[in-house]
């Protein structure tokens, strides 16, 4: 008899516990996946943002350091001259208030318009509905600069030339905007609202109380592209306005810098315009970045 087949002997054989050093070697390589990830995205990142970083970190340099050669990268001296140049020869906060008004009342009116016909498209049953669905499809597919001249004409004729309302009635309501409303709104179960109906709910009381609270991360996405779009727009308000009084930023800024009289060619100047321009929509993202990110995630699990 073995000293194995034994009675109370020790059984020797091999253990099925996880060996440490295997597992270490197959965690490494995921770990050096992982790093090399980290190193692309960031690389990346640095290059989408190195126009805006040199844009920030020009508008506080000095002029000897915006015309140094070789280029100064980070100044030796940060100062606030160039923004005192620029509201001591550009009525900026007029400008700024202009952009703000056309800006915030595109927003809110893409918010509300977009938001009732997204509902109507997706949850209400009425004759014709896909055919203005397929209108709003198509609208997708159609250049907005082949609308300028249509937008200018119909203004004209209008007469709301030279007025907030000549600025915000052509974008009060996108066909992007209503696309992404009624796909989101189309994950809302019916059930929710046929119980609402049940009770007595009628419609507007349904859309405003059950269904915009449940798409607030589709509203904040839309609100930022919309924002974003409008905060940006150069050539609808350069054609709209021929009163300097009424000038957006980014024209009130572009017709500066090309006035040798006013700019002078200075650098320093038109950086710390651009640098203005952009804090609004830093803040509105920031602001929103929450719900804005909840809606992109949600979308993609549609």
């Amino acid at each position: 008899m073995s000293a194995t087949d034994a009675p109370g002997a020790v059984s020797t054989a091999p253990s099925k516990e996880p060996n440490p050093g295997r597992a270490g070697r197959e965690r490494r390589p995921r770990s050096l996946k992982r790093v090399m990830v980290y190193v692309l995205l960031s690389a990346g990142l640095l290059i989408m943002s190195a126009p805006f970083l040199w844009m920030a970190v020009s508008s506080f340099k000095t002029t000897s350091e915006l015309t140094a050669s070789p280029p100064v990268w980070i100044p030796t001296e940060w100062t606030l001259d160039n923004f005192r140049d620029l509201l001591d020869k550009l009525d900026l906060p007029l400008y700024f208030m202009n952009s703000v008004i056309v800006a915030v009342l595109v927003t809110v009116s893409n918010l509300v318009f977009c938001s009732m016909l997204g509902y109507a498209l997706a949850k209400l049953n009425f004759a014709g509905r896909n055919k203005i669905f397929s209108l709003v499809l198509g609208a997708l597919m159609v250049p907005g600069n082949l609308m300028l001249l249509p937008l200018f004409v119909l203004m004209s004729k209008l007469q709301l030339i030279d007025s907030y309302a000549g600025l915000v009635l052509p974008f009060a309501a996108g066909a992007f905007g209503v696309f992404l409303m009624r796909q989101f709104m189309q994950s809302i179960p019916d059930e929710l609202l046929e119980a609402a109906r049940m009770d007595g709910a009628g419609e507007w009381y349904i859309f405003w109380r059950i269904v915009m609270p449940l798409v607030k991360p589709a509203l904040a996405t839309l609100s930022i592209f919309t924002f974003l779009g409008s905060w940006n727009n150069f050539v609808w308000p350069l054609i709209a306005t021929n009163d300097p009084d009424k000038y957006t930023l980014p024209v009130a800024l572009a017709t500066f810098a090309t006035d040798p009289n006013k700019s002078g060619g200075s650098n320093g100047m038109l950086m710390a315009g651009s640098f203005l321009i952009v804090l609004p929509v830093l803040v509105v993202f920031i602001a929103l970045q929450r719900h804005f990110t909840q809606g992109i995630a949600t979308a993609g699990m549609k």
